[in-house]
């Protein structure tokens, strides 16, 4: 969420944009203050009002405040990146609280409210936008067509040499919101769920902490200091035009989609705001939204809040200088299950596999030319790419009686998925068949397979249970369903969870039976009607709860 760097590459950036004189820059600071004091010489007991907003916008609205008439009262602009701003109005670090906040992004707002600062408001007015683009070093642009034709994010994506980064979505709203554009390059895929997390995977190697981190990985920047290079990432518009401006031998253009929200610089205004700070609160508020504060924003390379176009780039075809209508904010729940995703797929997980190899896995799948094991074994073959090669995983068949008295047999024992992949276990799972006579087993063998997992609990890991299955338990001979689901809760710890993911496959299945189970666990079970897409199910299941 922020735009600047201990080296001062962006603080650097800002001193062309505000009169000398209004910008202090702290040393190795990680921020700046920009004070603006308007105190008439006769007044005894001035009123302040003290801003905090991100590194981009706080320039302009140091312009506004400057040309305001405040009477008794005085401004001081402070800019900290969103994520820090979020966490110290959450928890107060002893320093003057702000009376006004402008982030880069009304998902701050939302960070800040989330970790308990209740004084936050959900939203607030935007003075400004700046579109979240992918970029791309020119030279790979021009790999893809540039600049016969604006660049797309899947030409940018599937450029060679193409080495995607990532700024922290956890932290950052211009990761964040990329996602949303990720999804949007894999719905066309024929695994849109595989293929998203395949493209997580990609970005998540070179995550960073902000933009400015990742554009000092660009080849030829001479700031990467021996390590990765990268060659397209997600950044705001703004930071790409001021690093164009500063570093010419490694520029950037701009893809753009329609699938991202704009950062849109919301002005919220925080409790304990006093009747004699209120009018200057509000004189500043409506500057900033007014004529001012739009020829100000004008000065910064920042868009209106409408995402007018950048009459001042209009020439430069790495940037779109028209206006563009991008996606609205999605709704915070749109954005925590996104974020849930991207904490999965950067977390090794420790897996339990079991698989129903019963007989009726045999019945054969109309259109396919195979069964229900088979593509059972396909599906299960290829999720194995979805896991981290990190990812420790056992797989298991079950059925009756499989193993003497058990039910279940170990297929692939507890190791590494890299060490899985590289040993020949496809080759092996493809050989799986249904068991001719035997029923499905199910009770006893999700029972001593999560006794197993929870034995086995594994900390810094994403500890889980997988059940594939095509129908309901069959062993008169085990334990009933009441009691199951009593040893189920009994294995239950807060501090250690181990959600049961249950995936159903064919008509038969018993989606009531497998939601009870999987509940009990806090997990969560799918069902695939059509065997035929269980592939589509399987993938969704394990991009959605599993992440990676």
């Amino acid at each position: 969420m922020g735009r600047h760097s201990p080296d001062g590459r962006r603080r650097r950036l800002l001193l062309p944009t505000v009169a000398t004189g209004l910008v202090v820059v702290l040393g190795a600071a990680a921020w700046i203050t920009v004070s603006v004091v308007k105190s008439r010489p006769t007044c005894e007991h001035p009123a302040k009002v003290l801003v905090t907003a991100s590194a981009d916008v706080a320039p302009a609205l140091s312009l506004v405040a400057r040309d305001l008439d405040l009477g008794c009262g005085s401004v001081e602009v402070q800019s900290r990146e969103a994520a820090a701003a979020a966490e110290r109005l959450a928890m107060s670090d002893g320093s003057p609280r702000p009376q006004v906040w402008v982030p880069d992004s009304t998902l701050a707002l939302r960070r800040a409210r989330e970790l308990g600062a209740a004084d936050v408001p959900e939203t607030g007015a935007s003075v400004a936008s700046s579109p979240v683009v992918l970029a791309v070093a020119e030279d790979v642009a021009k790999g893809i067509g540039w600049p016969d034709h604006p660049p797309t994010w899947a030409e940018v994506l599937g450029a060679q040499g193409a080495v995607p980064g990532m700024p922290d979505p956890a932290r950052e709203s211009v990761g964040a919101l990329a996602l949303l554009g990720l999804k949007e390059t894999v719905k066309t895929a024929a695994e849109p769920a595989g293929a998203y997390v395949a493209l997580l995977r990609q970005f998540s190697a070179n995550t960073l902490g902000a933009e400015t981190d990742l554009i000092a990985r660009l080849p030829g920047s001479g700031g990467s200091g021996g390590t990765a290079t990268v060659s397209t990432f997600p950044v705001s518009e703004n930071s790409l035009l001021r690093h164009n401006i500063e570093d010419a031998t490694s520029p950037l253009v701009a893809a753009y989609s329609t699938a991202v929200p704009t950062l849109d610089y919301p002005f919220a205004e925080l409790g304990g705001i006093t009747p004699q700070q209120r009018p200057i609160v509000t004189a500043l508020r409506e500057a900033a939204l007014g004529d001012a504060g739009a020829e100000a924003i004008a000065k910064t390379g920042l868009r209106a809040a409408g995402g007018q176009a950048l009459r001042e780039h209009a020439d430069d075809p790495r940037v779109s200088p028209a206006g563009f209508r991008a996606a609205n904010m999605p709704p915070a729940a749109t954005v925590d299950e996104l974020l849930n995703q991207w904490a999965g797929i950067n977390l090794s997980a420790r897996v339990q596999v079991l698989v129903d190899v019963s007989g009726s896995m045999n019945a054969q799948v109309p259109g396919t030319g195979l069964n229900r094991m088979q593509l059972s074994m396909q599906a299960t073959a290829k999720a194995l790419h979805l896991f981290k090669p990190t990812t420790q995983l056992r797989m298991l068949a079950f059925s009756t009686r499989l193993d003497g008295d058990k039910d279940y047999r170990e297929l692939l024992p507890m190791a590494p998925v890299a060490q899985h992949l590289a040993s020949g276990a496809l080759d092996k799972l493809a050989q799986v068949k249904a068991t001719p006579d035997g029923g499905t087993g199910l009770y006893d063998s999700v029972l001593d397979t999560y006794r197993t997992a929870r034995r086995e609990w594994e900390p810094g890991r994403l500890n889980l249970v997988i059940v594939l299955t095509d129908g309901k338990n069959e062993d008169p001979r085990g334990i009933s369903r009441p009691d199951l689901l009593t040893e189920l809760a009994k294995l239950q710890d807060p501090r250690r969870p181990i959600p049961l993911i249950g995936v159903g496959v064919g008509p038969d299945a018993d989606k009531a039976e497998l939601d009870q189970l999987t509940a009990a666990t806090g997990g969560q079970a799918f069902l695939a009607p059509d065997p035929a897409k269980i592939t589509d199910v399987f993938f969704g299941a394990l991009s959605r709860i599993a992440g990676g």
